[in-house]
């Protein structure tokens, strides 16, 4: 049997992998100062249609529980974030600056770079109004994907401000009714022919256009541009008002991270969200807020398709799946002795493997070798002295079984 359409196996290499991109979103984050928080997968589908819409039930896995509960997978985190911090953020001093790692289900037709299932990384700052939030968090998304090896030549930030439109929207008389229907016009734009974008602007595609070809400005966008350039990372971004995401509780800066190529689907997205929390729960505390997510799916495309960062996760990974010490068991009366070195090897933090079964002596060399080793350690005859071996240099000193440990921490450590 196969698994379902859309979702994957993870084979050792491929868990692997998956772990190297795990370490690299921890390991940056935790940089920026932070911590890690999770959720259930399986939430009540009414969370999803606050946030959302009744039409966001035909991308859900959803179904009725055996209490009788309407309930769906979580296609995306920051609902049940908004959820957790209204129902907590009196525990906390803020801002909270929290991420998460965690397995997400859509309904949808799966491509390159979007299946079924997916695991996603969200960051976000929450109670903070001011534009340092919106400039840290694009600064993490930049530094992530610096982390695997890409360059400002691999990927670009594209960034936008849902403020710009709305306030262009409102010098043209746009009733509010309309705002959402008029930005998803504006999102759809680069992916629907031009006359399509213009029947769905009707008459407001002629001052759109005009600016959609010309670019937008404003002194918001310029002040953030500003403080990425004070961090060096100006050349990682463009302002871009064809940005606008097409989910309707963003209210400020939002952004989208491209391959510099254009092949692949966003990267990551997200942006400022200020009222999404108060809306999702009745009596919450109004609590600004904005984040960004980041799937591995595309990402993991994005590293095959960069030498650069494949070689580098390539290396990490070899590195990782090596051991430390072989013990090569020559005489079988000598292996009990030899696995309770092994236990005090292990102990003392070392990764040590060892037959489990009687096998020749030089199948079990080249075993250490297959493994990557830096030393075998041979229990035979010489008892109750052993031989190390380093196996780069074919060095080989027989060491007494007391000064083991000693003679391995001078060699590895």
């Amino acid at each position: 049997m196969q698994p379902l359409p859309g979702f994957r196996d993870f084979l050792p290499a491929d868990c692997a992998a998956r772990n190297y991109i795990f370490a690299r979103w921890r390991e940056v984050a935790r940089r920026y100062g932070f911590v890690e928080w999770d959720g259930p997968v399986l939430e009540p589908t009414e969370l999803y249609r606050k946030k959302s819409g009744d039409e966001i039930v035909g991308q859900l896995f959803n179904f009725t529980d055996k209490g009788d509960r309407e309930v769906a997978l979580r296609p995306e985190l920051t609902p049940t974030l908004a959820r957790i911090v209204a129902a907590h953020e009196r525990e906390f001093k803020k801002p909270l600056k929290w991420f998460s790692i965690g397995s997400c289900f859509r309904y949808e037709k799966q491509q390159r770079g979007r299946l079924r299932e997916h695991i996603q990384l969200n960051c976000d700052i929450i109670g903070e109004t001011g534009l340092a939030a919106d400039i840290e968090l694009v600064a993490l998304s930049i530094d992530i994907l610096r982390a695997f090896g890409f360059s400002e030549k691999d990927f670009v930030v594209r960034i936008s401000d849902r403020e710009f439109w709305t306030d262009f929207l409102q010098s043209q008389n746009v009733g509010q009714d309309r705002w959402d229907e008029i930005l998803q016009a504006i999102d759809k734009s680069e992916r629907e022919p031009r006359e399509k974008t213009s029947e769905r602007l009707g008459s407001l595609a002629e001052p759109v256009l005009d600016i959609l070809n010309k670019g937008g400005r404003s002194e918001k966008l310029e002040k953030l541009v500003e403080g990425l350039r004070a961090r060096g990372l100006a050349d990682f971004v463009d302002v871009d008002v064809r940005i606008v995401r097409g989910l309707a509780y963003y209210t400020g800066i939002v952004f989208e991270v491209f391959d510099r190529v254009g092949k692949l689907r966003a990267v990551a997205g997200g942006g400022r969200y200020d009222n999404l929390i108060e809306q999702l729960s009745a009596g919450a505390a109004k609590l600004p807020a904005v984040g960004f997510a980041m799937g591995d799916v595309v990402l993991g495309e994005l590293i095959k398709d960069r030498p650069a960062a494949s070689q580098k996760m390539e290396t990490t990974l070899r590195d990782e799946s090596k051991i430390d010490i072989y013990v090569v068991i020559a005489k079988e009366k000598r292996r009990a002795d030899a696995l309770a070195q092994v236990q005090q090897l292990r102990d003392n933090g070392y990764r040590v493997d060892y037959p489990l079964a009687p096998v020749k002596v030089g199948k079990q060399f080249q075993t250490a070798e297959d493994l990557g080793a830096s030393i075998a350690i041979l229990y035979g005859d010489e008892w109750p002295q052993v031989k190390v071996k380093t196996l780069a240099t074919r060095e080989e000193q027989p060491v007494s079984t007391g000064d083991l440990i000693a003679r391995v921490d001078s060699l590895l450590r």
